[in-house]
């Protein structure tokens, strides 16, 4: 029988997913290598090479450096310190666990919310010298976030603090008041000392005052079995269209909840469409029912058009089954990156197996991970957590995080750098975004476009400030206007001194004010215009999100490309001699980045032609896209 465990054989209770969680070198590891050394759950190879490992390491002739169990990098093991989230399997007579010891570093907080994502629970840990720290806080937002509903407060290094009942106390007390709004079932404090082994397993005689259970038996008979996905209503994740022969068509995936037999009705989202599954397939045959957590492979009796990232879920007539479908919602952002989030700014959603690209259009709050108020703010930094709206370019099929953690996560990825931003978890959808409806025109931009004798175009003209934007896309509307065609152009000043005079020159303004600028575009190339815009736009995310927004071959990125020393020395505006006196800040080449084009469609040198031979070039490419008509 295992240490911690009652003499009278007690009920199991299945598998158990728990985090350590808090802030560095309060002893997470230490401690998941106590209770497993505790518990006799260390092989005795094992422990002889920990033995040998923690020669040099304990301040005990003979003594085990207990978070050599679970730190296994190399670098971890050198500083002393987790960096990766590592994980491992054990169990009692009473329970299985599977363990996620999580980093408690700040700038390594993204892998202690992936950690925390899978988990029932969480074993919080404070030292008892130091009480609740900001981190202790943050890891325990971030619990409470991604949808742990349990806590053991596990208050280390007891026996640095004297055993002091009046310490344990008070740390308790001021982590029951700060947790209080977080929504968390439970909250159970232990009082321990993990390098000596104190209420881990065994209860602790240095600490008689305490009467609550020891970690390992509160761990082995926590009832969290609350969010049991077998009652939860039908989600089945379109991983994949398996297609192997023209006479089978199936749709493999995972079933997130609920369960799925052979002619159940369906509903696929976001279509809507219906259809009954005709067969449950796996590789061993087929199958009568299918369970949360099976990966199968449905067959649908109707010829319905489903893809990777659909949900099928069940009737609708069935009371909760139906899941929300919305291009807008609210959602819980955690911020992972070290740029700051840039409202406005084109991302990359990830929900289920959907990719989307994403914005947010609105940062509600910040919360402050001290006292949990709420703090206006136009950015998140990094390990921020804040309250946001975004929209995706087409509608999702989803839950609230609340309801489904699989249905209700998402994460944002950078565009350009494919390194994952940010992690989310969406409130609820935003109910405006339901009740607007596209107006169908008598008149189509097609028809507009033909009675002008010409294809609507964008012409998107980049380059630093003094490269020769305006100048060559002004003899190019001349040149257009003499040959009879119907243009505009929008100017970067033009429009700040109007419809953008509200926005300054920061990151985040500048990603809005190109935002507004490429919506008023595509309502003219609606119109059937030939559109000249004369904008920096630095951003590369941003100016591909201009080109999503119109049909292919509609945008055209015009790069004028003219070097720094350049525009430095014409200087038509006086701009770069006040950016470098410090005058004027935020400014494109001097103190804010512009990024390069990649592969624009049109690159014009300055310095090579004048803008009347560049604006003729451009004519002519216009001609062999035909824009330009006959």
């Amino acid at each position: 029988m295992n240490a911690g465990t009652n003499p009278m054989p007690l009920p199991t209770r299945g598998l158990l997913r728990f985090l350590t969680c808090g802030s560095v070198d309060d002893g997470k590891s230490t401690l998941i290598g106590r209770l497993l050394h505790d518990a006799g759950l260390v092989p005795d190879d094992q422990l002889a090479q920990m033995l040998r490992d923690s020669r040099g390491r304990t301040d005990e002739e003979g003594g085990i450096d207990f978070s050599l169990l679970v730190d296994g990098l190399e670098a971890e093991r050198e500083q002393g310190i987790t960096i990766d989230v590592a994980h491992r399997f054990f169990a009692t007579d009473r329970r299985s666990f599977i363990v996620a010891d999580a980093p408690g570093h700040e700038q390594y907080t993204r892998n202690m919310a992936t950690a925390a994502s899978t988990a029932a629970l969480a074993v919080l840990l404070v030292d008892a010298r130091k009480g609740l720290l900001t981190q202790t806080r943050r890891h325990a937002i971030v619990c409470s976030l991604m949808g742990i509903r349990h806590v053991v407060l596990a208050v280390n290094k007891m026996d640095l603090a004297g055993c002091d009942e009046s310490v344990f106390t008070a740390i308790a007390q001021d982590f029951a008041a700060f947790a209080a709004p977080l929504g968390f079932a439970t909250v159970t404090a232990i009082p321990l000392s993990a390098r000596r082994g104190d209420n881990v397993v065994h209860r602790s005689a240095a600490m008689d005052w305490y009467r609550g259970p020891a970690l390992l038996e509160h761990l082995e008979t926590a009832a969290v079995e609350d969010g049991d996905a077998l009652a939860g209503p039908l989600r089945f994740l379109v991983e994949w269209v398996n297609r192997p022969n023209a006479d089978f068509r199936g749709l493999s995936g995972t079933l997130l909840s609920g369960r799925l037999a052979p002619g159940d009705a369906v509903t696929v989202w976001p279509s809507g469409r219906r259809a009954r599954v005709a067969r449950v397939v796996t590789f061993d045959g087929d199958r009568p029912l299918a369970r949360a957590g099976d990966a199968v492979t449905v067959t649908l009796e109707e010829a319905v058009d489903a893809a990777r990232g659909d949900l099928l879920a069940g009737p609708e007539e069935d009371a909760g089954a139906t899941p929300e479908v919305a291009d807008q919602f609210a959602a819980h952002l955690l911020w992972m990156a070290e740029e700051p989030l840039i409202p406005g700014r084109s991302y990359l959603l990830r929900i289920g197996a959907r990719w989307m690209p994403a914005t947010v259009t609105a940062l509600r709050h910040a919360v402050n991970v001290e006292t949990l108020e709420h703090t206006a703010a136009a950015t998140l930094v990094m390990n921020a957590v804040g309250l946001c709206n975004l929209s995706t370019a087409a509608p999702l099929a989803f839950d609230a995080y609340a309801a489904n953690r699989h249905t209700g996560s998402f994460i944002l990825v950078d565009r350009f750098s494919n390194r994952t931003v940010g992690a989310g978890m969406i409130l609820h959808p935003l109910r405006r975004a339901a009740n607007l409806h596209r107006q169908e025109l008598a008149v189509s931009a097609a028809e507009r476009a033909e009675a002008k004798g010409q294809r609507p175009a964008v012409l998107w003209f980049t380059g630093l400030s003094g490269a020769g934007k305006s100048t060559v896309a002004n003899r190019l509307e001349r040149q257009l206007h003499a040959l009879g065609h119907h243009t505009m152009m929008l100017d970067g000043d033009n429009v700040r001194l109007g419809l953008n005079r509200d926005l300054g020159f920061t990151d985040a303004d500048r990603v809005e004010n190109i935002r507004r600028v490429g919506e008023v575009a595509k309502l003219m190339a609606e119109a059937g215009l030939i559109v000249l815009c004369a904008f920096i736009a630095p951003f590369r995310a941003e100016r591909e999100a201009l080109r999503a927004l119109f049909p292919e071959g509609l945008f055209l990125e015009v790069f004028v490309d003219t070097p720094l020393e350049e525009c430095m020395r014409r200087d038509p505006k006086g701009l770069y001699a006040k950016a470098q006196s410090g005058s004027l800040r935020n400014f494109t080449g001097v103190d804010s980045p512009y990024e390069r084009p990649d592969a624009p469609d049109l690159r014009l040198d300055t310095t090579a032609e004048d803008a009347d031979a560049l604006a003729a070039r451009v004519v002519e490419d216009l001609r062999a896209r035909g824009i330009l008509g006959t």
